[in-house]
């Protein structure tokens, strides 16, 4: 008696080029999408648009490190907040806005008492900084700035190296422009914290 056997057959993984494409989810599935994808640095903006993230390059993510450790340090003596890298997501679906990841984040440490950080944070924060990658585009990252701003980040700092320009973001103002400064004093929100600029450029 001959057995059948059905035939092997070599596959590849399907590559689905989405560059051109607007794709929209709604909150739940975004959520289920980072579950599904842990690999991926995913955003969601107010208009429920899918932002997939590349992984930032060496460059980048050594001035990001920097900024970073920066706030770090600060916070740790003083003691008046909690610091989040680029890693931690937030959740301003209940409030109008998306999900995004700022690189840089700090709230001030009253703001979160009671509140469950494990998934994506309830809560705007108080600071964000966003750093311009070689491969961004500035529109939208200054459009993710406004829309902290309207949300009631108290300090937005958008660096964008390429133009060694910082763009500061406050409530009911117009972002005022800074070239090539090699400090920039946080105190009105951080007080005492002055970001040192001088390994940016």
């Amino acid at each position: 008696m001959t057995i059948a056997t059905a035939p092997v057959i070599e596959t590849q993984p399907l590559l689905l080029d989405v560059s051109n494409t607007t794709l929209t989810v709604t909150p739940e599935q975004f959520d289920v999408l980072c579950v599904d994808n842990p690999d991926l640095r995913l955003e969601l903006t107010p208009n429920r648009e899918l932002i997939v993230m590349a992984p930032a390059g060496g460059e980048s993510s050594e001035k990001n490190g920097d900024l970073v450790a920066d706030v770090i340090i600060w916070n740790r003596q003083t003691n008046l907040g909690r610091v989040f890298d680029s890693s931690g997501g937030y959740d301003f679906t209940a409030v109008g806005g998306g999900k995004p990841a700022p690189d840089v984040s700090w709230i001030e440490k009253s703001r979160l008492e009671g509140v469950k950080i494990v998934g994506f944070i309830p809560v705007v924060p108080d600071f964000v900084i966003e750093l311009r990658s070689a491969t961004d585009n500035l529109k939208p990252l200054q459009d993710k700035m406004r829309e902290y701003q309207q949300l009631g980040v108290r300090l937005g700092l958008l660096v964008n190296p390429q133009n060694q320009q910082v763009e500061i973001y406050r409530p009911g103002q117009e972002p005022e422009i800074l070239e090539a400064p090699t400090d920039i004093d946080c105190g009105e929100v951080m007080p005492g914290f002055v970001l040192n600029m001088s390994r940016i450029w």
